[in-house]
C-alpha cells in the first residue's frame, strides 16, 4: 500500500515527507513495535536423551511425550505437561475410572434406597404389611388365572367328548369343534405361562421386601447409635 511518491519521500528526511508517506512510516513503526510482543513464544524446559535439562524456544517431538514445563519469557513455570501414558498406564487409568464411576453409582443407589425406605416406613412391621398386601394381590391374580384355566379345560373336555362320539358313530367330527379345541388349548398354554410368571413375581416380591427389611434394620441401628452418641457426655 505504498503511495506513488514513496520512492522519492523515503530518500529525504521524515519531517519533509508528504502526509500519505508519513502515515506509512508511522504505521510501519507501530507494527514493528508490536511484532516482538505478538511473536514472543514461551520457553520449554525438558530433559534430553542424556538426562540433561534443556531450556529452549521449542521442544523436539521426541521429547514432548516425556513431559516438559512451559515457562514464561521471564522463566516462570506457567504449565507442567506430564509424560504421555503408556498403553498399560492408560488401561489402568481407565479401569480406575470405571471403578470410581461404579462406586459412585452404587453410592447414589443406596442413598436413594435409604431415603425411600425412611420416607415410606416407620418400622419393619410397615414393610411386612406392604409385603403381605403385594403377595395377596398376586395370589388373587393366580387364583383367577387358575379358575379360568379350569373352565377352559372343561370346555375342551366337552368338545373332545363330542368329537369322540361323532367318530364312534362313523361320522366326521365337526371342523368347528376341532378348531375350537386347538384354540382353547393355545389359550390354556398362555394362562399356564402367566401363572408361572406370577409365581416368579411372588418369589421376587418376597426377596425384594426381605432386602428392604434388612436394609431398614441397618438404618435403624445407625439411627439408634447416633442417638446414643448424642446423649453421651463429651469429654
Amino acid at each position: 500500500m505504498q503511495s506513488k511518491c514513496w520512492p522519492r519521500c523515503r530518500a529525504i528526511e521524515t519531517r519533509m515527507v508528504c502526509k500519505r508517506c508519513r502515515q506509512i512510516v508511522i504505521g510501519c513503526g507501530l507494527w514493528l513495535a508490536v511484532v516482538p510482543l505478538v511473536g514472543a513464544a514461551n520457553l520449554y524446559r525438558y530433559n534430553n536423551d542424556r538426562g540433561v535439562t534443556v531450556v529452549d524456544w521449542r521442544i523436539p517431538a521426541e521429547y514432548a511425550a516425556k513431559g516438559y514445563e512451559v515457562l514464561s519469557d521471564q522463566g516462570v513455570v506457567i504449565e507442567v505437561v506430564p509424560p504421555a501414558l503408556t498403553q498399560a498406564q492408560r488401561a489402568d487409568r481407565d479401569a480406575l475410572q470405571r471403578q470410581r464411576e461404579s462406586a459412585e453409582a452404587e453410592r447414589r443407589r443406596l442413598q436413594a434406597w435409604d431415603e425411600s425406605l425412611l420416607l415410606r416406613y416407620s418400622d419393619t412391621m410397615d414393610i411386612e404389611e406392604a409385603r403381605d398386601r403385594a403377595l395377596r394381590e398376586l395370589q388373587i391374580r393366580i387364583s383367577i388365572l387358575r379358575s379360568n384355566m379350569r373352565a377352559l379345560r372343561q370346555r375342551v373336555e366337552s368338545l373332545q367328548s363330542r368329537v369322540a362320539a361323532a367318530e364312534r358313530g362313523g361320522e366326521t367330527p365337526n371342523q368347528y369343534d376341532l378348531d375350537s379345541i386347538q384354540a382353547l388349548k393355545a389359550e390354556i398354554a398362555s394362562i399356564e405361562r402367566s401363572i408361572e410368571d406370577r409365581a416368579q413375581q411372588v418369589a421376587g416380591v418376597q426377596e425384594t421386601y426381605q432386602a428392604d427389611i434388612d436394609r431398614f434394620e441397618q438404618l435403624q441401628e445407625v439411627v439408634e447409635l447416633r442417638r446414643r452418641m448424642s446423649l453421651e457426655p463429651r469429654s
